[in-house]
This record gives structure tokens, sequence and C-alpha cells, in this order.
């Protein structure tokens, strides 16, 4: 991926912030490309079009409004996303280690995780963010969070600290065989919020799926590469998590998960701090926590 091209960010973040400069049929084959990423953008430039209902001037003006000389350039750069989202750790560390100018480790690290929340942060849509917000904050929709191999201690920390602010959240075992007996008791507008960043699991894909059928509400934290997921999601929110080691970096995803805490916790704060003044009582009483000393 050359330097010019990461530098201007995803083909779905430059989607994502030229859409309002588009005519209607540039974002009608926009709207396209985004609901089908990535295989969408593989096709042939007349598939694509036909399958979009737009004319293949209008893929050719749209990918040049992207920023590039032509088709073959624009799925070039797609192409190298997609490799990215298949990146193992290994491969990560060697890309990171060659040619690293010789500042500490804490100040290379530092400046990738500031740069990755500057970016999470801009990509957010405010009203989609309060949207989502507003639905996990009411008590009448049951929520359920499950996470991958990696996210799942997200997903734990996740249902943790809301269940304090709100009823109804409980955690999806990460056992695929687990999730049938919870579908079943699954009502339509119940939310599932799903953690899947690369590399993207199968079985998630499919429980995403299941659960959309059922109509509950999918919320789906992601990477820049954007999980599967995604087709079925509701909301959907991408964080940045590369830094220079073998591992992505959780940094930005925390940021997203607890600022969305403190939203769901500022929309309901009359019941939250009745259901926190109570589970403190109860904590006094089973004394589970240390005093302090006066």
């Amino acid at each position: 991926m050359s330097q010019e091209h990461e530098a201007a960010g995803t083909i779905e973040d430059r989607l994502m912030q030229r859409f309002g400069t588009l005519t209607p049929t540039e974002r009608l084959l926009a709207g396209h490309l985004t609901r089908n990423f990535p295989v969408a953008g593989l096709a042939s430039m007349t598939y694509l079009a036909k399958e979009a209902g737009v004319s293949t001037p209008t893929v050719l003006r749209l990918v040049q409004k992207l920023g590039f000389r032509g088709y073959p350039e624009f799925q070039a750069q797609l192409r190298n996303e997609i490799e990215a989202r298949l990146e193992s750790p290994l491969s990560k560390h060697a890309r990171w280690t060659d040619g690293v100018p010789q500042t500490h480790i804490l100040n290379r690290f530092a400046d990738a995780v500031l740069a990755n929340l500057t970016r999470t942060l801009s990509r957010i849509d405010h009203a989609d963010f309060d949207a989502c917000a507003e639905m996990l904050a009411d008590p009448k929709r049951r929520v359920l969070v499950t996470g991958g191999r990696i996210t799942h201690a997200l997903a734990d920390y996740l249902v943790t600290q809301l269940g304090i602010v709100r009823p109804g959240v409980s955690a999806l075992p990460s056992q695929s065989s687990a999730w049938p007996s919870a579908l079943l008791e699954m009502r339509p507008g119940d939310v599932l919020i799903v953690f899947d960043i690369r590399r993207y699991e199968r079985a998630t894909l499919q429980l995403a799926e299941m659960a959309a059928e059922r109509g509950a509400e999918v919320v789906l934290i992601t990477d820049p590469w954007i999980s599967p997921i995604s087709a079925y999601a509701r909301f959907r929110f991408a964080a940045q998590i590369e830094v220079p080691s073998a591992w992505d970096s959780s940094t930005a995803l925390m940021v997203l998960i607890e600022t969305l805490l403190a939203a769901v916790q500022e929309l309901n704060w009359p019941q939250a701090q009745d259901r926190m003044t109570r589970l403190e009582a109860l904590y006094e009483r089973a004394s589970m926590f240390r005093r302090g000393k006066g």
C-alpha cells in the first residue's frame, strides 16, 4: 500500500468522507459498494455498474473522486486492504520492525496509539453514536454481548460495566454450542453487541446473521477493514488498531466502549443512580471491599 493511499485512509473511509459531495447515482453506487464490501469492488467495472444499477462512467467518476487515477488503481488498493485484514501477527511484526527509526518503543507505541484514537474518533458519526446509546439505554431491550478469541475480554468488560447501570445485560458464551438456546429467547428489538476484528471468525458471522433474522438489532465494533458482520449491523463503529507490535491494540476499542457506557449512564442517570446505590448496599452487606483506614 502506498504511503499516499494509506494517508488518505481506507476505501470505506473515503466513501464515508466524500458521501455528501456525490451525485445521486454516485451515492447509489457508493451504497452498493459499502453494503457488499469488499466483494463488490473486486468485480469488473462493467459488472459492478450493472449490479449497482448505474453506468460504467459513474463507476469511473466515483473512483476518481475517491482519489484514484482509475479502476485498476482502485482495485489494487482494495486488494491491499483485504490482505491487511488477513495479516498474521508474525507478518505484522516483520512489517513494523523493517527499517523503523531508532526511537524508543515507548515513544513509537504512544504515537501510534494517539494517532489511532484521533482517527477512530474522526470516523464516528455523532448521530449514529447517540442513536446507539439511546437504544442501549432502553431497559425494555435485553442486551447480549459477545467477542472473539481476543476481544472476548472487551465483551466481558462491557457486560460488567453496562450491567451496573441498567438491567438485562448478559454475556453470550464464546462456545457456539451455547448460542441456539440464547437465540431461542431473543426477542425482536433486543440488542446483540459483537466485537469482531481481523482475522474475522466465521462462527461469529453466523451468530449475527441468525440474530438479525430473529429481529435483533446488531451493533458491530470492528476495525478499519470492517468485519463481514457489517452486512447485518444497524450500527457499526470502526476503531484503528495498528501499533508497532505483532498484536493489534485495543486502546481505541476501549475508548469506544467507555464512551458508550458514559452516554448510557447519562441518559439513564436517575435509574442508574438508584441501581448503583442498591448495588453498593449489597457490596457493603457482603463486606466485599476492604475499608480504608480513617
